[in-house]
């Protein structure tokens, strides 16, 4: 019987489970969470022989494991056994450090086995709590079902203001979701996640902006003079203290800067961050009194937004490469639906009856794509997508966008 390759001490070594002499090894491939029980932590013994009440070594995390109980479990009922050989499955209770996906041995002898390889999602949704104000535990709910199923990944998306749910498929998805309403007893609602567009400029401007109040006491005042221009994408923001001769005191020069930075956290267009300017600050005034920190970062906040809308701004969304293997029978209609979404055909693959496709599609595109891939391949077509980049939007849809985003500051 073939044994499983592992390594001992930096070298590879065979594991055969028929072996009494083989190293202790198992590893945890599932983690159940009941009730009244706490954690269940599935697991497979690779090779060797372990009792309960002997200390366990987690080579993955590096930490000591003392599990006093073992269980075989056949449905819902749980068998107590007293020691588990190589080949056996069974479950482990309230394990401290241990997680899916991690590695049992002992400290003397720390066996590293292959790591479990769990697919990438393919789709994500925004979950609500149905009553406001449960947002933290709907939040802690996903995060404990992610223990158990490691293939799902959950998320706070502060710039979205979001939970992202992520899975394989709208099927997943909807499973998940049931087993957090009936686990939680709090109802959720699903939604489109929001796009992480990006703003930025493509032409150079110069503009001043003079923020000034009286109020009967201390007044405010700081004027600022921006010259802006494009930068090559990836490379951030670039400020430039041009000032000279003391015409803004240095020690405003900090607020300023902060200003900027405030500003691009929500851009003119579509309240979307701004990436990849250069903004100098090149000239200016101040008040011997009036002036102060929150004045300077004012004007340079309003500067930055009306130098930016005279720069030609651009909206940009994000790329995703993706790859769908499908049957040969479908690749032409898995091509035009790719089209339909805007997407770029980048090559194909054969690989035995199947055909891989590879593009790129804009994420605003590829909601519920896997969902609509395998009715629109009988159940036999999957894919694969990661972020590429970023790339203009058309000025068409980008005015909707815009748009969209006016209605829901409105709303």
């Amino acid at each position: 019987m073939p044994g499983v390759i592992a390594r001992k001490s930096g070298s590879d070594i065979e594991l055969k489970p028929t072996n009494d002499d083989s190293p202790l090894a198992m590893v945890v491939f599932k983690t159940i969470i009941e009730q009244h029980v706490g954690e269940l932590s599935l697991f497979r013994v690779v090779s060797g022989t372990y009792k309960a009440g002997d200390e366990l070594y987690n080579v993955t995390h590096s930490t000591s494991e003392k599990p006093t109980l073992i269980y075989h479990l056949i449905g819902k009922d749980r068998t107590e056994v007293s020691s588990v050989n190589a080949g056996d499955i069974a479950a482990f209770v309230k394990m401290k450090n241990t997680k899916t996906g991690d590695i049992l041995a002992t400290k003397h002898a720390q066996i590293e086995l292959p790591p479990l390889e769990f697919p990438e999602p393919v789709m994500d949704v925004a979950v609500y709590p149905a009553t406001k104000g449960e947002e933290d535990k709907v939040s802690l709910g996903l995060t404990k079902l992610r223990d158990e199923d490691p293939s799902i990944k959950v998320r706070t998306d502060p710039e979205l203001k979001q939970i992202i749910l992520e899975g394989q498929g709208g099927l997943h998805i909807d499973v998940i979701i049931d087993r957090f309403r009936r686990k939680n007893g709090i109802d959720v609602v699903l939604k489109a996640p929001k796009i992480p567009y990006r703003e930025t400029i493509t032409g150079k401007s110069d503009e001043k902006y003079r923020y000034k109040k009286q109020t009967g006491g201390r007044g405010q005042y700081g004027e600022v003079y921006f010259r802006m221009e494009p930068m090559p994408r990836g490379a951030g923001l670039e400020f430039a203290n041009e000032i000279k001769g003391g015409v803004i005191p240095s020690r405003f020069i900090p607020a300023v800067e902060k200003g900027i930075h405030e500003a691009m956290e929500r851009g003119p267009l579509s309240k979307s961050k701004v990436i990849d300017v250069k903004v100098a600050l090149h000239y200016g005034s101040f008040h011997t009194v009036d002036s102060s920190e929150m004045a300077f970062k004012m004007a340079s906040l309003m500067c930055f937004k009306d130098c930016f809308l005279k720069a030609n701004p651009i909206l940009l969304e994000p790329i995703y490469d993706i790859e769908v293997k499908v049957p040969d029978l479908y690749t032409g209609d898995v091509m035009g639906d790719l089209s339909s979404r805007r997407g770029k055909i980048m090559g194909m693959e054969p690989i035995g009856i199947f055909q891989v496709v590879k593009g790129q599609v804009p994420l605003s595109d590829l909601y519920q794509y896997a969902t609509h891939l395998r009715s629109l391949t009988q159940g036999r077509g999957a894919y694969t997508r990661k972020f590429s980049h970023y790339e203009m939007v058309a000025p068409d849809i980008a005015q909707k966008i815009i748009k969209a985003t006016e209605e829901e500051e409105e709303d």
